[in-house]
Parts: C-alpha cells; structure tokens; sequence
C-alpha cells in the first residue's frame, strides 16, 4: 500500500514555494536545492525506477531534459528511458550511491531502453542495469546498438548539457562511429570509472541560479585523443593507492544550504 501511495503522490508532487523558481546552489558535489521539483515517475518514453529510494528531484530545467529526451527516445525508438537516482527533496549529500547529484542538476539514466509501457512498483525495485560491456576491454555488441549511440548523442546535443559521464570502453567505441558535425556533442560525452550500466547528466548551472557554482570548463577537442588513451594506460588501469592515507574530511556546507 505505501508503494502505491508513493507512486501516486510522487506523480504529482513539487516542492517548495508556490510560483517561486527552483535555485541550484553551491557545486554538483557540495550543495543543495530550494524550491525542488519532483519528476512524475512516468511520462512519454521514460519510467523512474527505484521509487522507494525517493530521489525523483531536481532543477526545473532538469525535469524539462528528461522529459525532452524522453520524447525523442520515444518517437524516434520506440522505447522509454528507465531513470535512476536524480536528487534529494533539498539536494545535498546521500547516505549512498554519490558524492554528487547535490544541487538539482545530476541523473542517471540507465542505458537498457524498455519496450514496457508501464514497469510494476515491483520490478522497478528489482531489475537491474545490465552493464553494456563483455569484460574490461570491450564493448558487448549483443546489447550494445546504435541505438544506445544514438540516445547519449541526443543527450549532448541539448544546450543544458554540461557533460555527460560514460565507461571510457563507452567513449572509445562512440568516437569510432560519431560523425563529424557530432564534434561538439561528442565533447561532452566524458570518460569516468564504471558507469557501464548507466550514463550520468550533468546540466549547467542555469542562468537565474546565482548561488550555483560552474565547474571547470571541458577541455577543446572530441575527447578521443590523448586524454581518452590515459584511461586505458596501466596508470588509470592499476592506480597505486597512497599508503596511509586519511579519509578526505568533506568540505563545510554553504551557508544557503544551513538553511534547507
């Protein structure tokens, strides 16, 4: 019964001030979200999965991403988007799972595409991601489509898209295959450790968030040069850990987010 009432009321649900502008603060790994809100656990090509986790929050222009993307998977494949962990009701630090997804501006979205028009409370808490790779040199190109390609170049083409983090095997295997006038939208698609199952979004900070802080910007290229190479040299495949290290101590929250 709770799991329905969930569903129900998370549909509907936004947070914070009626008619006030949700505002990203602080940076995507420190900080917090005001006026927050909630996306509708289904709508036209996607479905929130791992309802009971109750991180379906984040920035207006956020929600507006997904539900764009959602669209275009929808008309364009024939399938929903199957989305993970957005943010917190106020943003901030989880118990688990991330060191970001902090100020509204973070999803992660699953790389499996479902022809399921409606997932069961049930299986949303209970399937998993399949990884897109055979071992940890190589793509699996039975699950692996152009497809999947084409969703993460459609990700990157929208002007909210900061970046976007994927297995460096991911990255390798789109800079075989993108076009040139994809150069620009290639550029976002990031390498990161695992996020073989997933691909995680990141936004920019939007315009009217004054207290959101931008991260560095990317560097000039496609990405599939020297810097992709480094995450396949035996430094990023066999990192020494440093002996004795402490625990790094987690920076002081922002004051705006004292008051959330």
């Amino acid at each position: 019964m709770f799991k329905i009432c969930l569903a129900a009321c998370l549909s509907f649900l936004s947070i914070g001030v009626y008619g006030a502008t949700a505002q990203s603060i602080g940076t995507y790994t420190n900080g917090c979200l005001s006026n927050s809100v909630a996306l509708p656990i289904d709508g036209t090509g996607y479905q929130v999965m791992r309802l009971s986790r109750e991180r379906i929050y984040g920035h207006t222009n956020l929600i507006q991403f997904i539900q764009n993307l959602g669209q275009t998977v929808a008309n364009e494949h024939a399938s929903n988007l199957l989305i993970g962990d957005l943010g917190q009701r106020h943003g901030g630090r989880t118990r688990s799972g991330h060191r970001s997804h902090q100020n509204g501006l973070d999803v992660d979205i699953w790389f499996s595409l479902s022809t399921v028009n409606t997932l069961t409370n049930h299986e949303r808490e209970t399937l998993s991601a399949p990884s897109m790779l055979a071992n940890s040199e190589k793509i699996e190109l039975n699950r692996w489509t152009t497809a999947h390609e084409q969703v993460l170049l459609s990700a990157a083409q929208s002007p909210d898209v900061e970046r976007i983090f994927v297995n460096p095997i991911i990255k390798r295997e789109l800079c075989k295959h993108t076009q040139p006038n994809h150069h620009e939208a290639l550029r976002k698609i990031r390498p990161w450790w695992k996020h073989d199952d997933h691909f995680h979004v990141r936004l920019s900070c939007p315009k009217d968030s004054i207290h959101c802080e931008h991260q560095e910007p990317l560097p000039l290229g496609d990405g599939c040069g020297n810097d992709l190479a480094w995450w396949f040299s035996a430094d990023a495949l066999n990192p020494k850990s440093p002996k004795n290290e402490q625990p790094e101590k987690p920076p002081a929250i922002p004051e705006l987010c004292k008051q959330q």
